[in-house]
């Protein structure tokens, strides 16, 4: 294998990365918020959200990738299966539903970025409500606001969101977006590692 097929083949895999990973549809159109949002009605969605305020979103938007920061509670005694009535711990209820999530997530674009556990109280908090005891923090990036609502909308996530609702005791969400910090991202992260693995092969090959 020479050089020029193995540089070849990194930079391959890095556009195919690029591809999937990147939003080449710009901003939502009025009429898809429409239809995601009639899709919506059909669901539990409007249940558990302020769809002026989803739809406000999705109005807004700039066509840039957004992480959602996630606040979690779970309930700490066992609670009823929506399917199946058994008393079960919200964790593997929880662990259920995020086998759903990830594979859809990962088919729009989105990423896990962060979970981490809390373990202790607020340090810094004044003009908010008390802790509530989070158990969790997460943050999940979202290709665009389009991706996020045809995930919202999607039979296969449908199929386990009844297990989140019935896991979590008390949740917020917000979208955010990149500012400082010493994150790189996946963009450069992919790159490095597919440079590094190019120099290597073609290291050991010569």
């Amino acid at each position: 294998m020479s050089a020029f097929e193995i540089w070849g083949a990194a930079t391959f895999f890095y556009l195919g990365f690029r591809a999937w990973y990147d939003n080449w549809r710009g901003p939502i159109r009025p009429e898809e918020i429409d239809h995601y949002l009639a899709l919506g009605d059909q669901t539990s969605m409007d249940e558990v959200n302020d769809m002026t305020l989803i739809r406000r979103f999705l109005e807004e938007d700039d066509g840039k990738e957004f992480v959602m920061l996630n606040l979690v509670k779970l309930h700490p005694k066992p609670v009823p299966h929506p399917k199946t009535g058994e008393l079960t711990r919200a964790p593997q209820l929880l662990r259920g539903y995020i086998g759903d999530f990830m594979p859809t997530l990962l088919r729009h674009g989105g990423l896990p970025l962060l979970q981490a556990r809390k373990v202790g109280p607020y340090v810094d908090a004044w003009g908010t409500e008390a802790d509530p005891d989070w158990t969790i923090v997460g943050y999940m990036r979202y290709r665009s606001r389009r991706d996020m609502i045809q995930l919202a909308t999607d039979p296969r996530f449908l199929n386990g969101h009844g297990l989140k609702i019935a896991a979590i005791a008390t949740t917020f969400s917000f979208p955010t977006q990149y500012g400082s910090g010493a994150f790189m991202g996946p963009r450069v992260t992919v790159a490095l590692v597919l440079a590094l693995g190019a120099a290597l092969l073609q290291i050991a090959i010569t």
